[in-house]
């Protein structure tokens, strides 16, 4: 997107180049990096940015209504309300696709929100070693807010250990050591001192939690929270001693029920010239007659599951219950990166803090994703280069 830019880069890379720069990170924390690192980052101009932080701010307006809650109240499965709610959601990621409208011109569209943290430590971590061993402009950052490095793991720590030593904060995840985004704990831990544990070692005695370190017993004063329900539901095998939905005194760093509160479930209520038509499919009074530019998604499920993207008339019958389930315009996304070979199609995520008391999230980081295949992600992208987690280096 920013021609000049994208030459020099290109004209600097090597495969020699890409090889260091990822035997370098996997060497740095002794852990191979499980998912693919893209050959390059984003470069974003300030045109476009200015695009996406309206199509964010439209969003935003629509979460800071003083009905919200009571909007979003049947997000949450009744069966998965956790308690001792707070007002507002600490984390928000908006997704974004770079795609090419109707007219022909290049703008985002809204792909999915959640209230859920991101890899906060990871796209830091990442941004950097991108302008080690490559090259990004001074004037592009991938911090915002007029954030650099100092202020940037500050901003963590206040929101994520609140007022609390880390020994007492804990990231809580499904065995996080089998995760992929385990380089994000890793980071994470270095950053902020909080050791990532799983659900199923912890102990709960009465109201209260504790974890092992070292042998030592801990108490839980506040979980930065990285469960996911809807993987934790199909984990039948773990034996919990501690349930989510406990009532217990601990304070969450993410409540979890800002994860069904902002999500895919929001946008069949969300307007804009950014956000694709969507419908819940109980709504739906009649069924579209371009229903092969639609794509059917399960609303609450993470990371893509479930989602059938060629759909027919005989998949909407089938579904047992259309309360859960939304319609959703299909977008186009536009091959706008340029690399060696073919042209790379973009998605940005935009990750914002929303400190307590305060009127409105404030944008920090960001993530991109890259694909060359018919969407985003590793099943549509298999034996490609240029495709992969990325980050963006935004105009100043």
């Amino acid at each position: 997107m920013v021609p000049d830019i994208r030459k020099k880069y290109n004209s600097i890379f090597t495969e020699e180049k890409y090889k260091t720069f990822l035997t370098d990170m996997n060497a740095e924390f002794n852990y191979p990096i499980p998912f693919r690192v893209a050959e390059s980052p984003v470069f974003i101009p300030k045109e476009f940015k200015n695009k996406i932080l309206e199509a964010c701010d439209e969003i935003i307006a629509f979460l800071t209504r003083d009905d919200f809650k009571k909007i979003s109240e049947k997000a949450i499965p009744p069966h998965l309300n956790v308690p001792n709610e707070n007002d507002h959601t600490l984390f928000l990621a908006i997704d974004f696709g770079v795609c090419k409208d109707d007219n022909g011109e290049i703008n985002p569209q809204l792909i999915e929100l959640q209230g859920f943290p991101s890899l906060f430590g990871w796209q830091h971590y990442l941004a950097g070693k991108y302008r080690q061993h490559f090259y990004a402009p001074d004037n592009y950052d991938h911090l915002f807010s007029d954030l650099n490095e100092e202020s940037y793991v500050k901003l963590l720590k206040k929101n994520i250990l609140g007022h609390h030593e880390a020994q007492y904060v804990i990231l809580l995840e499904i065995e996080p050591k089998k995760q992929n985004t385990r380089i994000d704990f890793l980071i994470t831990e270095q950053m902020l001192g909080v050791k990532a544990v799983c659900i199923s070692d912890i102990i709960k005695e009465d109201n209260k939690l504790f974890y092992v370190n070292n042998g030592k017993i801990i108490p839980v004063h506040r979980i930065y929270n990285r469960v996911i329900f809807d993987e934790l539901l199909k984990r039948t095998d773990l034996k919990l001693n501690f349930n989510m939905t406990d009532d217990v005194t601990v304070e969450w760093a993410g409540h979890p029920n800002w994860f069904y509160r902002i999500s895919k479930y929001l946008m069949p209520l969300l307007k804009s010239k950014y956000i694709p038509e969507s419908y819940f499919l109980n709504e739906l009074k009649t069924i579209p007659a371009d229903l092969e530019n639609y794509v059917l998604k399960p609303l609450f499920s993470f990371s893509g599951s479930g989602i059938k993207f060629h759909v027919t008339k005989k998949d909407l019958d089938e579904i047992k219950d259309p309360e859960n389930f939304m319609l959703q315009k299909k977008v186009k996304y536009e091959p706008v990166l340029h690399s060696p070979n073919e042209p790379v199609k973009v998605e940005v995520r935009m990750l914002y803090i929303w400190e307590p008391k305060t009127p409105k999230p404030q944008l920090i980081i960001n993530m991109a994703r890259l694909s060359k295949g018919e969407m985003i992600g590793v099943k549509y992208n298999l034996n490609k280069n240029w495709v992969g987690g990325s980050v963006g280096f935004y105009e100043k």
